[in-house]
């Protein structure tokens, strides 16, 4: 009897698979790499931001702990700040008229008297006692302030307003942070040190503007309505008017954080986009607080120019009614621009301190 062949297991056999070739994997990985880095970028980001579009963000995950001083406290800290150290501070506001006067020239004296000629002659009774002259007075200051008493600047001066004005920025906040490091500078090292991130601080200085595109906007068209009687319905008045407010606060909530970027920025190595993003950061959780202190700056300024200047006016046009030969005298344009020197400098101390405060706390978003 023949014997049965022995049962064996069958081998399988695999498919060799053809090898992956280096150039094609190294093709690959170099493809992913922008998708890596955007995904992370996109974690980082949901990390530091706890807000989230069309959906409700809870108190405690928006809530975050800014200790300020009041503020007349602060107001009056900044006030110090500068008096103490007036020495060197004061040069930049005189560096910076002189700059201004000889690049981009002073308001029209001529222009200026016979604005104030026209205005009192052709005011009759409407301005009448002491109340009156100093509406008078206010008129003159907002044409002063709205360039009405200027001719149109040039291409060429307006690059070199912007030119001294980021200058005359980066010295004053050059000078605070080695003031507030507690060393004694001069406005000679502020003045041949600050300029490095001259770069970045105008493409931050541009975001700016180009955030108050939508408020500039706003105004244009309330202008435009107003003046074509569109506005005289109810209905279309209440639409405009809600459409116009959303792109005020569109503006305000941009530039809350972009004021502080304008700081950070100044920073040795920092870039306009990392100062922006730090600056958001900074900000978050404490938007609304920071935008009251913007417009308790705003209220300061508009504050001090009319309890500076209405009296300037009001003692020019005296003055220049009793003795009518120094009617050439340009009292009210030399005191404008030195009230300009003197606001940029505050504003930016005014900030920069802010921005200390704000860095000083450094709690993170709940």
């Amino acid at each position: 009897m023949a014997k049965k062949a022995p049962i064996t297991k069958r081998t399988v056999t695999k498919k060799k698979q053809a090898p992956v070739r280096p150039e094609t994997s190294g093709r690959v990985a170099r493809l992913a790499v922008p998708f890596v880095r955007l995904k992370k970028r996109t974690q980082t980001f949901l990390a530091r931001r706890p807000h989230r579009s069309f959906r409700r963000t809870r108190r405690r995950d928006y809530v975050r702990s800014l200790k300020l001083p009041g503020y007349w406290s602060f107001t009056n800290e900044v006030r110090s700040l500068l008096w103490q150290n007036r020495r060197t501070l004061g040069w930049v506001v005189v560096v910076y008229a002189v700059l201004s006067s000889l690049l981009v020239g002073l308001a029209s004296q001529d222009t200026y008297t016979t604005l104030s000629g026209t205005l009192r002659d052709t005011s009759g009774d409407l301005f009448q006692g002491n109340w009156g002259e100093i509406g008078k007075a206010s008129l003159l200051l907002f044409s002063s302030v709205t360039g009405s008493l200027s001719s149109a600047p040039t291409e060429a001066q307006q690059i070199y307003a912007g030119l001294i004005g980021l200058l005359t920025w980066l010295t004053t906040v050059w000078l605070l942070r080695a003031i507030k490091a507690g060393q004694k500078p001069r406005f000679r090292e502020g003045l041949y040190n600050a300029g490095a991130p001259i770069v970045s601080t105008a493409a931050v200085a541009l975001a700016l503007i180009v955030q108050l595109v939508p408020a500039a906007l706003a105004v244009i068209a309330f202008s435009a309505a107003m003046s074509t009687e569109l506005l005289s319905g109810g209905v279309i008045a209440m639409l405009f008017t809600i459409a116009a407010l959303l792109l005020v606060t569109l503006s305000l909530y941009w530039i809350t954080s972009t004021l502080i970027a304008l700081t950070v920025v100044t920073l040795p190595g920092m870039y306009p986009l990392q100062a922006l993003k730090t600056a958001g950061d900074l900000v978050i959780g404490r938007r609304l607080r920071i935008l009251l202190r913007w417009a308790w700056l705003a209220a300061m300024v508009v504050a001090a120019w009319i309890v500076v200047m209405v009296p300037v006016i009001l003692f020019d046009t005296w003055l220049k009614s009793v003795l009518p030969a120094i009617t050439w005298l340009p009292l009210v344009p030399v005191t404008l621009l030195g009230m300009s020197s003197l606001t940029v400098v505050t504003a930016a101390a005014y900030i920069y301190l802010l921005y200390r405060r704000v860095v000083e706390d450094d709690a993170a978003p709940a």
